[in-house]
């Protein structure tokens, strides 16, 4: 007898017309916010639309970095010498500093601060990638930026918010979700801490080029001003974001046995390729890539070298 069904299925019992009233203002604010925008998957459809649109990049005509050019800031990923190194298992692909935005983070309008970013490994201009590099001492639009002159990397206007990266030393409250190292965000206050400096890879001749222009689409590292530590992706941390699996991004500088920073502090200011409309000049194919192996300057300086060796024995 507890199995049977009393009562017909349209039969109301109970507060049923108060179950009908919370039904039908439930559907008429689902309603109510589908108008307004305000649905979760409206709210994601509309990010990446923004996010990800194509940016134009900046074209470097003589080879130098100017200060309002909008750049991509790419690590160029493992080195071939140091694809057995203990910090990382899996080699790390090429990856670019990304707003990591999501919903809670962005309005209807415009990117809020403090916003995350991380290292995207889809090289493409997009909002999300591009950064204009900004003059923090004075220097007018188009003029070259010199190695360890300090500037400030900021969005593009419009959706992007215009926010600078920023950095600060690590706290027990304040630091990489991941890693715990030093945090690096978006902000929108430009201050000391937004401050960063272009310095040359290679230490033994750092402080002949103290001063020099820097070069696009080259191998630098990017120094806080601040804390003194460079700019770094980790591919050994994986960041799960709404655009895929990504590299988390800190501010920590790591140095070989030979003291010497390592290729994840390796960084390249990547301009557009003039040749092909809305391509980077890291996405082109090397010059010496339709080389024959005859062609290539390695071979023919050791070419040189036997012919010189030759002709020193029939001297001799």
């Amino acid at each position: 007898m507890a199995y049977i069904r009393t009562y017909n299925s349209q039969v109301h019992v109970g507060n049923w017309i108060e179950d009908v009233s919370l039904q039908e203002d439930a559907l008429k604010d689902f309603l109510d916010r589908r108008e307004r925008g305000e649905l979760t998957t409206q709210k994601i459809g509309l990010l990446r639309q923004n996010i990800l649109k194509k940016m134009d990049l900046s074209v470097s005509t003589d080879g130098w970095l100017h200060f309002g050019d909008v750049i991509m800031l790419v690590n160029p990923g493992t080195e071939r010498q140091n694809s057995s190194s203990s910090l990382e298992k899996i080699p790390r692909e090429p990856s670019a500093i990304s707003i990591n935005a999501n919903v809670s983070t962005t309005t209807a309008s415009s990117i809020e601060a403090p916003c995350d970013v991380s290292g995207a490994m889809v090289l493409e201009p997009s909002t999300r990638t591009a950064f204009v590099v900004t003059s923090v001492d004075g220097s007018a639009t188009g003029e070259v930026v010199r190695y360890n002159q300090s500037f400030a990397l900021r969005t593009t206007e419009g959706f992007a918010g215009q926010l600078y990266l920023t950095s600060d030393h690590k706290t027990f409250q304040k630091c990489a979700k991941k890693s715990r190292l030093q945090e690096v965000n978006l902000t929108d206050e430009p201050s000391f801490l937004t401050w960063w400096q272009a310095v040359y890879f290679d230490p033994q001749e750092r402080l002949e080029y103290e001063g020099l222009p820097v070069p696009v689409n080259t191998k630098v590292l990017v120094v806080h001003c601040k804390t003194n530590q460079c700019l770094a992706v980790l591919g050994k941390y994986i960041l799960w974001t709404p655009y895929g699996k990504e590299y988390e991004v800190t501010a920590q500088t790591y140095l070989d046995s030979h003291k010497a920073e390592r290729d994840l502090n390796h960084w390249v200011f990547v301009t557009a390729n003039p040749e092909v409309e809305g391509q980077a000049i890291f996405n082109r194919p090397g010059p010496m890539a339709a080389m024959t192996p005859s062609e290539k300057p390695e071979m023919q300086k050791t070419q040189f070298t036997d012919d010189q060796l030759l002709e020193e024995k029939q001297d001799s």
